[in-house]
């Protein structure tokens, strides 16, 4: 019987042929990327990357061919297990670039920050499926949800990594607020908090409130905390229409750009491929952020819909950060761009992201049974 199951999930691989092509569309532009980072050395580093590349496909197969069932019925399991993950990272993580976010295995480091993402989204999308619409009015039935939220957000905080920390908060406020939040409770809650937002200035570490005020002023350190998005600025103006050419770019090629495989990824491809390509890949990104609402409007049960609606808030939250980042309309706070910057943790989570998008849409058809 199960034999039977894992043939017709199989045979129903047709059915995402939008995703795959979006996903491999993105592979090739993330390899080029990592390749021109690298100063067009085919090194160690860029295999590790296509190597992660092909383990995130395998983890997302076998995400896909998981009984769905699995992931709502172990939502709170996986919450709880990642939030006392997050508590160790407090005691015992391993410090990286100054920050203490990691928990090392010996054979394997992770960033339990990046499950959590997941976890959040699962426990808001098993919770919100045993209300009814009628039970979402009530201001009482949004608490544990809030809560879900705030709790690893400030623990976040704390690592510190406010990045992480505001995708946590976005994802979690989103999914609330699609799940019927009356709407004028919601207006006054965001007006309040952003005239709370100056207090929260106390609570901020020094680099932080160094990366807010450099923000408004990047030129008040420009060879200091405004280097970053001074550099990343010269870089995506220098590419123009049409970019310096693959493996041209000299803000990249010369190190005048930092973290030019990480954070800062879209510049080094935007300098080289200019306002064309950079526009080809948010494109290429609206498309993956457009099909997993889709899957949303698609699915039959509401856990599979909140879920695909908080998968794509939680690529939507990152696409929207890291570009905007990276030419300065917002502070500089540490987010990868999925699936093209360099490192495990982000990866293997945006493909769990698919897997689980593509388990959510094969739930619709009769094999489930």
């Amino acid at each position: 019987m199960e034999i039977d199951k894992i043939k017709k999930r199989f045979l129903f691989l047709n059915e995402f042929k939008v995703l795959f092509l979006l996903l491999f569309l993105m592979f090739i532009v993330s390899m080029l990327g990592q390749f021109s980072a690298f100063n067009g050395v085919f090194s160690e580093s860029v295999q590790k990357h296509i190597i992660r590349i092909i383990g995130g496909i395998a983890v997302m197969c076998f995400i896909y061919l998981c009984d769905f069932r699995i992931w709502n019925n172990f939502a709170y399991v996986f919450y709880a297990v990642t939030f006392v993950a997050l508590i160790v990272v407090e005691f015992l993580g391993t410090i990286r670039l100054g920050a203490q976010r990691w928990i090392d295995l010996y054979f394997f480091i992770f960033q339990p920050s990046e499950l959590m993402k997941l976890a959040l989204i699962l426990a808001l999308s098993r919770y919100y499926s045993m209300l009814s619409p009628v039970d979402t009015q009530s201001l009482k039935s949004h608490l544990l949800p809030i809560a879900l939220t705030l709790f690893p957000t400030i623990l976040v905080l704390k690592q510190p990594d406010l990045g992480t920390a505001g995708v946590l908060f976005l994802v979690g406020c989103g999914t609330i607020f699609l799940s019927g939040f009356p709407i004028k409770t919601f207006i006054l809650s965001v007006v309040s908090g952003l005239l709370l937002c100056p207090f929260g200035w106390y609570f901020l570490h020094d680099y932080q409130k160094n990366r807010i005020l450099t923000f408004m002023d990047p030129d008040r350190d420009p060879l200091g905390t405004g280097y970053h998005v001074l550099q990343s600025k010269i870089a995506i103006g220098s590419g123009y229409m049409y970019g310096k050419g693959f493996l041209q770019g000299t803000q990249s090629k010369l190190n005048f750009l930092p973290e030019k495989n990480t954070d800062f990824i879209f510049t080094t491809i935007a300098e080289e491929l200019g306002f064309i390509g950079s526009t080809f890949i948010i494109l290429l990104f609206l498309g993956l952020i457009l099909y997993f609402f889709w899957c949303g409007s698609e699915t039959k049960t509401v856990f599979a819909k909140f879920l695909c609606y908080g998968l794509g808030l939680l690529l939507f939250s990152h696409v929207f950060i890291n570009i905007a980042m990276v030419m300065g309309v917002v502070p500089v706070v540490g987010i990868p761009l999925p699936l093209l910057s360099y490192g495990g943790s982000s990866m293997i989570t945006f493909m769990i992201s698919c897997g689980l998008i593509m388990s959510s849409l094969a739930n619709r058809k009769s094999f489930r049974s």
